[in-house]
């Protein structure tokens, strides 16, 4: 199994390595009329980031069993954890501009419009959504893989799924949110998009209708834990350690797991998540090793 000999966090350092490459070749270069926007694309992609979600699509790809050409299946691996890695880019352009949360660090360096412009950064984020979908259609799997793969996409990054939470999270500053309402708006807007990570390497790969149960139901459970962890440690982490501004939440007055429940609940909830995760993973046998890493991953990290 490639990269079984890897330790973990080798391995995710690797995958993280190899989807930076694939995205460097994959963007317009700065040579490329409007040179200034694909040099702000490039910025708002490339040199940082966990890439927690193409470790995903690469975990889940690595679950299923091949079906199909292993070379072919390792592109279209690339090219959806890139396309994923796109959309991800770009919603944090566009929810760091000032009409939304009015950020001024992410990843550890000024946010796109504070380093170009707003209009840049909106055109960044507008240049980057088709670009991901054009990744997927390239992809040289079945054609009927390929539309499964851009459906699942455009769902989870649209109204119905990160772009809708987005608008939930927005309507509810400064307004009680309960569990089930906050747990809606988290699934939207953070879960949503792991889980079409998942999903997306099981489509990939030509996952089994069972295999792919068991990779939704353990994206369901990780998408959440990683809002709730998120949430803890806007309370516990300094701005240097997260790489963006620390304690915006509280400060803002937005609803959190930690406001509702308090930060021991917290951080049990997330426990609950992670524990709910590895379980529905039992039926992919040897090869869930690394979706079980991750999940320990999003759960343990202090960043």
């Amino acid at each position: 199994m490639k990269h079984a000999h890897l330790a973990f966090q080798d391995w995710l350092a690797d995958r993280a390595a190899h989807v930076e490459r694939r995205l460097d070749e994959l963007l317009p270069s700065v040579d490329t009329v409007p040179a200034r926007l694909h040099e702000a694309m490039r910025y708002a992609v490339l040199g940082g980031g966990k890439r927690v979600r193409a470790a995903l699509v690469y975990a889940a790809g690595q679950a299923c069993p091949v079906t199909g050409h292993a070379a072919a299946i390792d592109a279209s691996l690339d090219r959806a954890a890139a396309a994923v890695e796109l959309i991800h880019a770009y919603s944090l352009v566009h929810d760091d501009l000032p009409c939304m949360d009015n950020d001024t660090l992410r990843r550890g360096r000024p946010t796109v419009h504070v380093q170009y412009d707003d209009a840049t950064a909106m055109l960044v984020g507008d240049a980057l959504q088709p670009l991901a979908f054009e990744l997927l259609a390239e992809m040289p799997i079945a054609p009927a893989l390929v539309v499964q793969a851009t459906k699942v996409l455009a769902r989870a990054s649209g109204s119905l799924g990160m772009a809708g939470g987005q608008a939930i999270d927005l309507e509810s500053v400064g307004r009680a949110l309960d569990r089930d309402e906050l747990q809606t708006m988290h699934g939207m807007k953070t879960g949503a998009m792991l889980a079409v990570s998942v999903a997306l390497g099981g489509i990939v790969s030509g996952a089994s209708s069972s295999a792919r149960q068991a990779l939704d139901d353990y994206a369901q459970a990780i998408g959440l834990a990683f809002q709730v962890v998120d949430d803890i440690l806007d309370v516990t982490a300094d701005t240097s350690r997260l790489g963006k501004t620390a304690g915006k939440d509280a400060a803002e007055n937005k609803p959190t797991y930690v406001s509702l429940l308090g930060l021991d609940q917290a951080r049990a909830f997330a426990q609950d998540l992670r524990a709910a995760a590895l379980d529905a993973l039992t039926p992919l046998g040897e090869g869930r090793a690394r979706l079980a890493e991750l999940a320990d991953f999003i759960v343990l990290r202090d960043r």
